[in-house]
């Protein structure tokens, strides 16, 4: 059993009471196949970047579970042939790239360099033999 996580975009036609119960019965895949459902964050209603069949914007969806391989992939093909469904992705989490806690990341100081002197930065410029 891995760690997967799974971003749907949905059709933006659809309404948003709806989309609860829609994904629910996609995500019986997972509970049959002894999985489990961990998270599931409906994002609501949200412009894209780009066009996706015509589409400016849509309901984005993101699922976090723990299932075998078999099982995910078996989810990916049942979303893939829903017409309301415009794109899915699925990543394994330990597989991320990028998985940075915000709390853990503090950005380094830098050391402040010496101003280098010249009439815009009103001083002179040091004196000594030009290289």
């Amino acid at each position: 059993m891995h760690n997967y996580e799974l971003m749907v975009i949905l059709d933006p036609q659809l309404d948003e009471r709806t989309v609860a119960p829609s994904i629910d019965k996609f995500l019986n895949v997972i509970t049959t196949s002894k999985g489990t459902v961990d998270k599931v964050d409906i994002w609501g209603r949200r412009r894209m970047t780009y066009p996706i069949q015509k589409h400016a914007e849509g309901i984005y969806v993101v699922i976090n579970v723990t299932a075998d391989s078999a099982a995910v992939k078996e989810l990916e093909r049942q979303l893939r042939l829903n017409e309301a469904v415009l794109r899915t992705k699925v990543l394994r989490i330990e597989d991320a790239v990028f998985s940075i806690n915000p709390i853990e990341f503090v950005p380094e100081e830098k050391e402040k360099r010496p101003p280098r002197g010249g009439p815009r930065s009103g001083g002179k410029r040091p004196s000594g033999p030009r290289s």
